[in-house]
């Protein structure tokens, strides 16, 4: 009995060592050498792993910049939310100027808060917006417009989306932002859209993702658009940076100049802008003052 014990540790450690020995020379032979320079641009990454720029992770973005490099390519690939500073300390590492990016930022185009929208049930399934969607129910009566549950805010991994219990939508921190663009991927309703910062910060957009009729949107939401056209007449004819299809407006932020002009002449105020508006005031009308009537003269006897 103790040999048969004796031979069965001996053999399995027999085993032990040959597999070892091949694991050794099998992990030898095929070692991939990494390249250095991936962990170092690594460290200039947010390290996020959201997503944003479309590799798997802040180090599947590393390693895709540092292969892209190697290859002499011109478009390197990078973190949405990288600055010019960050850029230009990831080219000194792989060599290359890194292309300067224009700065964006997330913006909600629904302008359907809880006083200006109407109420059609209570909502009392699972808090989440991508299953309300699914299931075609919500608590406001557009079924265009936001549903409140927040699936942007928990998916924003820097977060830089609360949600406003005031007016039931989602806010964003431009501080904080990065524009990764991984909450208008998790909108349901596509009402979150990363658009340029503009110069100055002046940006002008419509607030709103309804293409029903004006009659039908109006009666859902006080700040939908109408799809009228009178922010296209509005539009620098040099600019014509808006266009009307489906009953609904929209803004081409490559064209727009931000001139506030769309804005102004809005009727429902669907179109926001992050500046102040001027409208125009009409000239009061003047009324020619008439003299009052004078009393005869008493004629003398």
């Amino acid at each position: 009995m103790d040999g048969v014990i004796l031979y069965s540790v001996l053999i399995l450690g027999i085993i032990a060592v040959v597999a070892a020995v091949v694991l050794f020379l099998t992990a030898k032979k095929f070692k991939v050498e990494e390249d250095p320079r991936i962990d170092e641009v690594l460290e200039f990454l947010p390290g996020a792993n959201c997503g944003g720029c479309g590799f798997p992770g802040c180090r599947g973005l590393a390693e895709g910049i540092v292969k892209a490099a190697t290859a002499g390519s011109s478009d390197i690939p990078c973190c949405p939310g990288c600055n010019a500073e960050t850029r230009k300390k990831i080219g000194e590492v792989i060599g290359l100027a890194m292309q300067e990016s224009v700065p964006k930022v997330a913006v909600v185009r629904c302008g359907g808060t809880i006083e200006k929208t109407t109420r059609k049930s209570d909502y009392d399934g699972p808090a989440n917006c991508a299953v309300a969607a699914s299931l075609f129910v919500g608590e406001k009566g557009c079924p265009y417009g936001c549903l409140g549950l927040g699936d942007c805010v928990s998916a924003c991994a820097f977060g830089a989306l609360s949600m406003d219990k005031t007016t039931g939508l989602p806010v964003v921190d431009e501080a904080k932002c990065t524009s990764c663009g991984v909450c208008a991927k998790k909108c349901p309703r596509k009402l979150i859209e990363i658009r340029p910062k503009g110069r100055n910060n002046r940006r002008v957009f419509v607030g709103c993702r309804n293409t029903d009729k004006a009659p039908a949107a109006m009666s859902v939401c006080k700040a939908a658009c109408i799809g009228c056209g009178k922010c296209a007449k509005e539009c620098p004819e040099k600019v014509q940076a808006i266009t009307v299809e489906n009953f609904l407006a929209y803004i081409d932020p490559a064209k727009c100049i931000a001139c506030g002009k769309c804005a102004a002449a809005c009727p429902t105020h669907a179109i926001k802008a992050t500046f102040e508006i001027k409208v125009a005031e009409k000239p009061a009308e003047t009324k020619t003052a008439t003299a009052p009537a004078q009393p005869e003269a008493k004629k003398e006897a």
